[in-house]
């Protein structure tokens, strides 16, 4: 089983300082969260149906839920989660977490 870890940020009021602060800060920091597996960012999505598209997409990859929770509970963990609340504020964001199987 894998876990994803799925952000979403909306269109941010200023996006450079979003841009500055999410690569030099944000991203060093979720880099070193435990057993994490993976780290992605899209970038330009594209709404296929209804909705707005949103300005930059994260994906946080882990082997399994354990994994994760563990990750998000350490010292790590913490830092990151500080800094999301600060790019919130920079940035709306929905977030959830989930595992991938085969269909």
């Amino acid at each position: 089983m894998t876990v994803r870890f799925l952000a979403l940020y909306e269109t941010p009021a200023d996006p450079a300082a979003f841009d500055r602060h999410y690569r030099e800060v944000h991203v060093p920091l979720a880099r070193r969260l435990p057993g994490l597996r993976r780290y992605v960012i899209g970038r330009d999505p594209a709404a296929v149906r209804g909705g707005a598209p949103c300005y930059l997409i994260a994906e946080l990859e882990w082997d399994t839920l354990e994994e994760s929770h563990a990750a998000f509970a350490s010292p790590e963990g913490h830092a990151t989660a500080a800094d999301a609340t600060y790019l919130q504020e920079l940035a709306p964001v929905r977030s959830m977490i989930f595992t991938v199987g085969e269909a």
